[in-house]
């Protein structure tokens, strides 16, 4: 061995130990510190808290002499659906306004296609041999879980900065008829905070599909999450498959989970007249209506679509900070170190975080350990498997600004000894 190499090992040993000092002494805090999900902090929560005392006694009723208080309106209160028309680029008659999650819609979706059908498949999907969606990755578990849970194949496509790999989308789209849908969050992507283009939707709209009765899970869960001053809007998906010869195909969603009260917010489904009248179809033997109190209360508590951007200023002064930490402490502790990169997105509740080949799961291992609670590393891949290994979704949004600072600092430090430790 060389006196240079020698010299080279013992500065690596060196790095090391102090990294381990380090991580032994910020371990010994015995913090509890939480980036798992994207739920909104306690102060988010309270700028809506004047919705409890809404619509207010003896007044419940809505607009066409509706009594809020008893059955029916499965479709969903107008003036709700009225409200909440620009955020989901469709008119009011083309909205199905449902209960507080959208995540029960689009499984609900899934289910009544697989059992049933969509408008346009000629037999229900479970009676074909093998049903298939595309995922962009990273992409958000949640909709991996839906198709793990009943044998729907995922074939993951990338998501690049504009959007996914369309070169790829359209290849396999055209070529397979099992592939019945894709999995989309078009704005402020979860995890990465990426915005799909107005090329890439377009292409998404006009694409030939295999498969007559495909459908776009187009999720803008976070269409008015703004961490910035500018309001980025994205193409009308529902407009575009219309001008293209393919109006039923996407299936567009929206919840006020992230808006109002994560808990007894409002989700919505929009989606072409076609569609509309199927879903409400699936619905009626589920139930004879919707909680239209909750829906009269956020209609009178938000008022208008200004009502709820200046709501969203509000909540994007609470969170715009927390994010801006987290890239601080990045930017500090991690901005030379190889293989080692971050998203820094203008919206949502996530970015992501990208590691060396092979130290996801040990940096998320070593986070638990010193007392930050991460997204398990895979999370961001189907079957909860990242095959390079490398990508770990943060969520700042929860803990107070003292807190996700304390948790940055754990996250680059474990960051440093995974990869210290790789080069070992």
């Amino acid at each position: 061995m060389t006196n240079s190499t020698q010299h080279g090992s013992q500065g690596v040993t060196s790095v090391s130990q102090q990294l381990q000092e380090s991580y032994d002494a910020f371990k010994a805090k015995g913090l509890k510190l939480d980036l798992t999900r994207g739920k909104p902090s306690s102060a988010q929560l309270d700028l809506t808290v004047g919705m409890l005392s809404l619509p207010g006694s003896p007044d419940y009723t809505a607009e066409g002499a509706i009594d809020c208080r008893n059955y029916g309106g499965i479709q969903g209160l107008v003036e709700v659906r009225r409200l909440f028309s620009g955020l989901m680029g469709a008119p009011a008659e083309q909205i199905v306004v449902g209960g507080n999650s959208s995540l029960t819609l689009m499984h609900d979706t899934m289910i009544f296609a697989m059992l049933k059908g969509t408008c346009d498949s000629t037999t229900p999907w479970s009676k074909q041999e093998e049903i298939s969606f595309l995922c962009p990755v990273p992409g958000y578990d949640r909709h991996f879980t839906i198709c793990d849970e009943y044998g729907i194949r995922m074939i993951p496509v990338a998501l690049k900065e504009d959007g996914p790999d369309m070169d790829e989308v359209e290849r396999l789209v055209a070529a397979d008829a099992s592939i019945k849908g894709m999995w989309c969050v078009p704005k402020y992507s979860n995890p990465t905070g990426t915005i799909y283009s107005d090329a890439v939707i377009e292409r998404l709209a006009a694409m030939k599909t295999a498969a007559p009765d495909f459908r776009l899970y187009w999720d803008n869960a976070y269409s008015v999450h703004h961490l910035t001053d500018e309001r980025i809007e994205i193409a009308n998906i529902l407009e575009l498959c219309a001008r293209h010869g393919h109006p039923n195909r996407p299936f567009v969603f929206l919840s006020t989970s992230k808006i109002t009260m994560s808990g007894a917010g409002l989700a919505m489904f929009a989606g072409s007249k076609e569609n509309v009248k199927w879903l409400l179809a699936k619905l009626t033997p589920q139930t004879i209506g919707p909680d239209k109190i909750n829906q009269l209360r956020h209609v009178r508590f938000l008022k208008s679509e200004a009502g709820i951007f200046q709501l969203m200023d509000k909540h994007r002064a609470l969170i715009a900070p927390k994010f801006r930490k987290v890239f601080d402490i990045f930017d500090e502790k991690l901005a030379n170190v190889p293989d080692v990169s971050w998203t820094k997105p203008k919206g949502g509740y996530f970015f992501s975080l990208e590691v060396p080949k092979g130290c996801a799961r040990r940096v998320v291992a070593l986070a638990k350990e010193a007392g930050v609670a991460l997204t398990p590393a895979g999370a961001t891949h189907p079957h909860g498997k990242d095959p390079d290994d490398r990508t770990i979704r943060i969520a700042p949004t929860f803990p107070e600004l003292p807190e996700v600072a304390q948790a940055a600092e754990g996250v680059a430090l474990c960051v440093l000894l995974a990869a210290a430790e790789l080069r070992s």
